[in-house]
């Protein structure tokens, strides 16, 4: 009799003695352990004794003599994790609602058959050298909420069938190697969390392509084009958004300022025109730059504490309500270099607070005050007049 056949029947025994881990699982978890090992420095497997109860294993959760979650490696921050592949044995953990793996060195591709799993709830496998396609079985997880793949090697598109999963509410796939298209999310009513920066997604996003739902939404440092102001106005619950590092067109939406955000981050695109915010603007940290923005500078984004509007194509004057922002150290940051602006009411000896920064130089004005700017700013304090001409 081979070693499988003996703890199967072994098992089996004492399940039926002391009601214990049903034989199925035993055997996933003798599979599982036989693919993963402890990096040096980990003792995660220490306790991993299958003379012992399975269900007393570090990580393994059990109910009803079945296992319900698998944490595999010390959860504790700076654990080496574990090394090795992910068994395609898990999907026989037929009962397991949770599946966590801590950072480390597991490496291969996600198991086709996770898609058995249809009890799984949480699936969190980040910050490991996963790699190859997400399956494309995944929109058989009908009871998922959250997947974090997020700080691995994962290339290929994203499957299309993703977007249909009814309560998948965290979709983290940030830190990748994804390409194609950003799928329809349109249906997923329960979406709070998408995160699909740092990878190489292109194309545009439809008007329809995503849901009001959304709470986080981050899509920055791909190659997405075209333009978004259609998309976003219907997105008024978020209040985390960066589409920074694109290349998205058209307007910024003046409804967005008044959205329930805490961080606005759309730098390095090619949005163009004005910004009009319709009311006060709350928002703490407010990013514009590096955009083909144009027009005067609204008061109403005198009350963002950090402030980017540099290297756009604004004119005109500052508004005082700027200035008075800034000495009351209302304003950390207040960037403006790199545009047309032509002034700006703040006296030469005027004492900026030390928490306060602020950045003038390379516009049509020579700026009224001394003041540190970012390395990246360069040496020029003012435009050639020839470029201001034309404005």
């Amino acid at each position: 009799m081979d070693v499988a056949s003996y703890s199967l029947l072994f098992m089996c025994f004492l399940q039926s003695v002391r009601g214990i881990l049903d034989p199925n699982d035993f055997l996933a978890l003798q599979s599982i352990r036989k693919s993963l090992h402890d990096v040096p420095g980990s003792n995660f497997f220490a306790s991993w004794d299958f003379t012992a109860d399975p269900c007393n294993f570090a990580g393994v959760y059990c109910a009803n003599d079945k296992v319900v979650a698998l944490n595999l490696g010390d959860p504790r921050a700076g654990s080496p994790g574990l090394t090795g592949k992910l068994d395609q044995s898990i999907s026989k953990l037929s009962a397991l609602a949770d599946l966590t793996v801590v950072p480390g060195r597991i490496y291969g591709p996600l198991p086709n058959s996770l898609s058995q799993l249809k009890n799984l709830r949480f699936l969190g496998v980040s910050r490991n050298f996963i790699s190859g396609d997400i399956p494309a079985g995944v929109d058989q997880l009908r009871n998922i909420r959250t997947i974090d793949l997020s700080y691995n090697q994962l290339t290929g598109t994203i499957p299309a069938s993703i977007g249909t999963l009814p309560q998948l509410t965290n979709l983290i796939l940030c830190h990748n190697r994804l390409s194609g298209s950003v799928p329809s999310f349109a249906s997923a009513y329960s979406l709070t969390r998408l995160e699909l920066k740092h990878n190489t997604l292109s194309g545009s996003l439809a008007p329809y392509s995503l849901p009001p739902s959304l709470h986080h939404l981050s899509l920055s440092w791909n190659k997405l084009t075209g333009s978004v102001d259609r998309l976003l106005t219907r997105l008024n619950r978020l209040n985390y958004l960066d589409l920074s590092l694109n290349h998205f067109t058209g307007p910024i939406p003046a409804q967005i300022f008044s959205f329930p955000l805490t961080n606005l981050q759309l730098e390095r695109n090619q949005f163009s025109g004005p910004v009009h915010p319709v009311n006060e603007v709350t928002i703490q940290t407010v990013d514009l730059s590096y955009n083909r923005l144009s027009g005067e500078v609204s008061p109403m984004l005198a009350s963002v504490q950090n402030l980017y509007l540099n290297n756009n194509g604004f004119t005109g004057q500052v508004p005082g309500s700027f200035v008075e922002r800034l000495l009351a150290a209302g304003i950390q940051i207040l960037y403006l270099q790199h545009n047309f602006l032509t002034g700006i009411a703040i006296s030469p000896t005027a004492d900026i607070p030390v928490s306060s920064t602020l950045c003038l130089q390379y516009n049509c004005m020579v700026p009224p005050v001394q003041t540190a700017c970012p390395f990246n700013a360069g040496r020029r304090k003012i435009r050639p007049a020839q470029q201001c001409n034309r404005r």
